[in-house]
Order: structure tokens, then C-alpha cells, then sequence
């Protein structure tokens, strides 16, 4: 609550005097256009924390007050006109927005479409392919509704967990204490933690452990689903941009190269078949990207990649497309209501500079053809 008010306080300072307007522009984003991101779109907030990823959630209503205030200040524009005006230069008058929406989530269809549709909003839905038409699970909320479980109802501590990792072969992470205040905070923070550094291959290994351990599998029917095929062709046919954002979400600068093409060429190839049209633009899972993956991209025959983050590659600015992921706590006061100002913070890049920039890591480490991100967890033989 107390982070809050002062980041509500620090909002309104820097939108009534401008000075969050001055900060973007260092930050890269004056007169540009603003790409806003978003991923689960539900009726009302889930009771429990067992059910989705909190962090990922933003309620209709309150994406609804999210494009009422950007449609007052921006051209709503799709994809395509944006990446028309990044490569050509033109400008225009009103300052433009995009507004797209990752991973492919049913609820995108359910409550999104029609919301956006009725605006006369042009969006784009990054798609996981391989998800799409089945009853697969993405696997972060797989790995963060087990861990949920582990820690909210069977009652496990941090160690228990790390056990398991270790019968596995995998070094526990290291999680800042000030993650780990609350019981709640913990299984978003291993979850972010695993993600962040081990290869797909072994976050599943962990996550049917944990699983299978825990009795969970019938739970998993709770979280959220893919849409079907007949649904993306809906959507495309609307004038919906359908794009991709890989086979099966990765983080792709945890993959091996060969890996990492795999996922950007077949997950392109599939919508192309299934659409008929060319595929031009594509998201990193995360927005976790490095010269390896930008250049996979780059030979996957992509024209445009969006980020999650102000850091660009120069040798490829149109792959590196900032873009800001917003959530449904994302813009709001002490108070819990909407403010304007934490708003126009937000999409000025604002906070973002004033934290420093990017933390992630842009540069990769190379072995034995092997494609490994620096600072991953040791992975011990079996």
C-alpha cells in the first residue's frame, strides 16, 4: 500500500509538471509511437492466486478505462500501419498507440474481442502456436500454479522445493528476501526465477515433479485455455492482426540456436498455412531477446519483433520494438481507483528510465554451437 502513494505521489509530480513527458523523451519515446502489451483478459479477478498468474490479469473494465484514455490522446493504429510509418519515417498529427495482447489466451476471444471490436480499435494477438486448438497448458502458468499450490495450500516451505530441485539436478535460485515477505510472493518469485534462466526442457522436468509429487495434474484444468483455430481465423477476419510469438513460448535466449529457429520459423510457417496471408510480425516470449535471437528472427523472414523493454538493437531497430506490458494494478492510486497520471507515466516510459533501464541481458554466450544465455543455473548431470 505504502508503494502505492508514492508511486502515485511521484506520478502526479512528474504529469503536472511535465517533467514524465521530458523524462520519456530521454528515454527515446518523444513523439513516438506507444505500443501497449497485455495477456490474460477476464470478467472479474480471480478469488485465489491458484487460479492465475495475478501480474498477468487485467479485468475488462479496466482495460476499457485503459483505452478510453488512450483513444482521448492517441490514434489508435494496427500492425501494420505502424510498422508502414517506422520504415517509411511519415508522421502524423495525433500521436499513434498499438494495442496487443500475448500468448493466445482464450479470454482474449471471450472478453477482449468483443470490447475492442465494438471501439472499432485495430489489436494484434501474439499466438502460440502449438497451443492453439488443445487442451495444452502454457507452461509458466503451469510451473506457477504448481508452485502456488505447493506453498498457498500444502504448506510447504522454500526448502521443500529446493529438494526437489535438487533430486533433479538443478541449483536452487537465488530469490531476494524482500520476494519472499509474503507467502503469496513466493511461488511468482521462483517462478520468475526458473523461468528467467533455465531452458524449456528443464522447467517442464520440474514442473511434472512437482506435479506428480503433489497430486496435481487434474488441477491444472484451471488455468487459462489457448483459442482454438476456428477462433483465430475469427479474429484475423475481423482485421485483427494474428501474429506469432513461437511454437511453444520459450525464452529464447535460454535455447540452443538450432532450438531457438525452430520455434520462430515453424510458429510463422503454421499461421501463414493456416491464414493464408503472410506473417510479418512476431513478440519474444517475455521479451527476452539477444544478437542470437534477433538474428534467428531476422532469418526467419520477420519484418517487425516487439520487446518488453527501452533496449534496442541498433543493427536491427524494427526487431526490437519497444513495447510496455501493462496489468490490471498497473495504473492504479493509494486508493486503488485509476489515475491519469500513473497512466501517462506508464506509457511515457517514465518509471522505466527512472529505474534504471533494462536489467535483463542483451548478450549471449556462445559454446560448442551451443546457443546458452550467461548466468543460467547449473544443470548437473543425471
Amino acid at each position: 500500500m505504502l508503494r502505492q502513494w508514492v508511486k502515485s505521489g511521484a506520478a502526479h509530480a512528474l504529469y503536472w509538471s511535465g517533467t514524465g513527458k521530458w523524462i520519456g523523451s530521454l528515454a527515446g519515446h518523444r513523439n513516438g509511437p506507444v505500443v501497449l502489451g497485455y495477456h490474460n483478459v477476464v470478467e472479474r479477478l480471480p478469488d485465489t492466486a491458484q487460479t492465475s498468474i495475478p501480474a498477468m490479469l487485467i479485468t475488462r473494465a479496466m482495460l476499457e478505462r485503459h483505452l478510453d484514455w488512450l483513444g482521448k490522446r492517441y490514434q489508435f493504429v494496427s500492425l501494420d500501419e505502424l510498422g508502414d510509418i517506422l520504415q517509411t519515417g511519415a508522421s502524423r498529427t495525433k500521436p499513434m498507440a498499438a494495442v496487443t495482447f500475448d500468448d493466445g489466451y482464450r479470454d482474449f476471444y471471450d472478453h477482449a474481442f468483443p470490447l475492442l471490436k465494438r471501439k472499432g480499435i485495430p489489436a494484434a494477438v501474439f499466438v502460440v502456436t502449438g497451443l492453439v486448438g488443445t487442451a495444452r497448458k502454457q507452461i509458466h502458468d503451469r510451473l506457477y500454479l504448481t508452485l502456488a499450490a505447493a506453498f498457498l495450500s500444502q504448506g510447504r516451505s522454500s526448502r521443500d522445493v529446493d529438494r526437489t530441485l535438487g533430486r533433479l539436478g538443478i541449483q536452487p535460485p537465488e530469490i531476494p528476501p524482500n520476494r519472499l515477505k509474503h507467502a503469496a510472493g513466493k511461488p511468482f518469485a521462483l517462478t520468475r526465477a526458473l523461468l528467467d534462466a533455465l531452458p524449456q526442457a528443464e522447467v517442464l522436468r520440474v514442473v511434472e515433479e512437482l506435479e506428480s509429487e503433489l497430486n496435481l495434474e487434474q488441477s491444472m484444468e484451471a488455468a487459462p485455455e489457448s483459442l482454438t483455430w476456428e477462433m483465430v481465423a475469427e479474429i484475423h477476419g475481423a482485421g485483427m492482426t494474428v501474429a506469432s510469438h513461437t511454437r511453444t513460448h520459450a525464452f529464447l535466449t535460454n535455447e540452443k540456436r538450432q532450438r531457438v529457429l525452430d520455434e520462430v520459423v515453424q510458429s510463422r510457417s503454421e499461421l501463414e498455412k493456416r491464414l493464408g496471408t503472410t506473417v510479418k510480425h512476431f513478440a519474444y516470449p517475455d521479451g527476452r531477446f539477444d544478437e542470437v535471437t534477433v538474428a534467428a528472427v531476422a532469418e526467419a523472414g520477420y519484418t517487425f519483433a516487439y520487446t518488453t523493454c527501452l533496449h534496442r538493437d541498433l543493427s536491427h531497430p524494427l526487431l526490437t520494438i519497444p513495447r510496455k506490458v501493462l496489468w490490471q494494478n498497473s495504473c492504479l492510486d493509494g486508493n486503488g481507483r485509476f489515475s491519469s497520471a500513473i497512466m501517462s507515466c506508464q506509457v511515457d516510459r517514465a518509471f522505466d528510465f527512472m529505474a534504471g533501464g533494462c536489467e535483463a541481458r542483451h548478450s549471449s554466450a556462445v559454446e560448442s554451437g551451443a546457443h546458452t544465455a550467461k548466468g543460467s543455473f547449473q544443470v548437473t548431470a543425471q
